[in-house]
């Protein structure tokens, strides 16, 4: 690789942001090192076949905005076009309050503000954006192990999927993958300040203990009997369920396992969808009992998501560090634009959005005259 202006570690939503407002604001001196085989990050959507199309594609991670609350990315989801719908919460609520007793229907509730899905999945967000970045200034199967730091810059030691290194030199870094997960995996040459260290290693990772279990029926059933698809458990092995259904028609369900992630370790993924599709049959009926499709997802799984540490996390959404290091030969250096640095919507999509922005505008500013800066910032609006 050659050199470069800008490193942005990771091409999650966060990542494919910050290079999207770098091409809008004219900026091309950046490369994107993404340690997977795709883009998106902890976004997943998958791909499902059926007769009525070949592009239906449900969510494993990422699921839901809410525009009224999060108007940076709703102003993005505009701007490129994406059309969006409403989660499905019509209908009653099942709910399972212990093991030995069967489930009971309630009455079930409307989320205020509404929450919105995009049509296509949340990864059509990621897919929009990357059409505006040139395909050789994204690199997949590049995994950042190293950074060092001078007066000069920074160098970047990358692992290639073969196992070769290679190394890159840049002015800035942009880190758009977890604080935790860069404090564990990342060699910073010299060290950095214990209190950043110590802040990033205690911020945890959004989705990183959770596992998701995804069900597909060739249509939403449980509506034709009122009910919402949405339902609360105590019995397990999900505790919370939603409706999951595409707007074609395709039924979905899925669920949030509650069943720790150093426990799920010790089952298998066979018999985890096992029990999760005989609690389907109890709350919804037999019909629930052959999916046409499944998945079971377990985010604390993957070493690109989750540490040791997250297996012991709450899975409450974070407290944001600083996104920026401003101490030593790291000053001007690196600024973290992962979902978990926002400051107005750390662990959510909107954070990856907000964060990204903010990193980018700082810099962009810090590289353009005065006289220019307001313009080049302005061109680099998702508008």
């Amino acid at each position: 690789m050659n050199t470069q202006s800008i490193a942005i570690v990771g091409a999650g939503l966060s990542g494919i942001y910050a290079a999207y407002l770098l091409e809008k604001a004219g900026v091309s001196n950046y490369q994107v090192l993404e340690a997977s085989e795709r883009l998106g990050g902890r976004i997943r959507s998958e791909e499902y076949r059926s007769s009525r199309s070949s592009s239906e594609r449900l969510d494993l991670g990422a699921a839901w905005f809410w525009p009224h609350m999060q108007p940076e990315l709703d102003d993005l989801v505009r701007s490129l076009r994406l059309k969006v719908y409403a989660q499905h919460e019509q209908g009653g609520m099942m709910v399972e309050r212990s093991p030995e007793t069967a489930p009971t229907r309630h009455a079930g509730y409307l989320s205020s503000p509404p929450s919105m899905r995009i049509e296509g999945g949340m990864l059509a967000l990621v897919d929009r954006l990357s059409t505006s970045i040139a395909s050789e200034r994204i690199h997949l199967d590049r995994r950042v192990t190293a950074i060092s730091a001078t007066d000069a810059g920074v160098t970047l030691e990358v692992q290639t999927g073969s196992g070769e290194i290679e190394y890159l030199s840049a002015d800035h870094v942009l880190l758009a993958i977890p604080p935790r997960l860069a404090a564990t995996t990342i060699q910073f040459t010299p060290k950095l300040p214990s209190n950043v260290l110590d802040q990033w290693h205690n911020t945890a990772t959004w989705m990183a203990p959770h596992a998701k279990y995804l069900a597909v029926y060739s249509t939403p059933f449980w509506r034709d009997e009122g009910l919402s698809g949405e339902a609360r458990s105590f019995s397990g092995p999900m505790g919370e369920i939603h409706d999951a259904s595409l707007p074609e028609g395709t039924g979905a369900l899925f669920g949030f396992l509650g069943v720790p992630a150093h426990t799920r370790k010790r089952v298998s993924s066979q018999a985890l969808q096992r029990l999760c599709r005989a609690q389907f049959v109890r709350l919804f009926g037999a019909k629930a009992a052959h999916p046409v499709a499944e998945w079971l997802v377990d985010w604390s799984q993957s070493s690109l998501t989750a540490t040791s540490a997250d297996e012991q996390s709450d899975g409450q959404h974070p407290m944001p560090p600083s996104p920026r290091v401003d101490e030593g030969p790291w000053r001007t250096r690196i600024s973290g634009v992962a979902s978990e640095w926002s400051q107005t919507y750390p662990g959510y999509v909107a954070g990856a959005v907000q964060a990204a922005q903010v990193a980018v505008h700082a810099l962009l500013a810090a590289r353009t005259p005065s006289s220019q800066a307001s313009s080049s910032i302005e061109s680099a609006s998702p508008l």
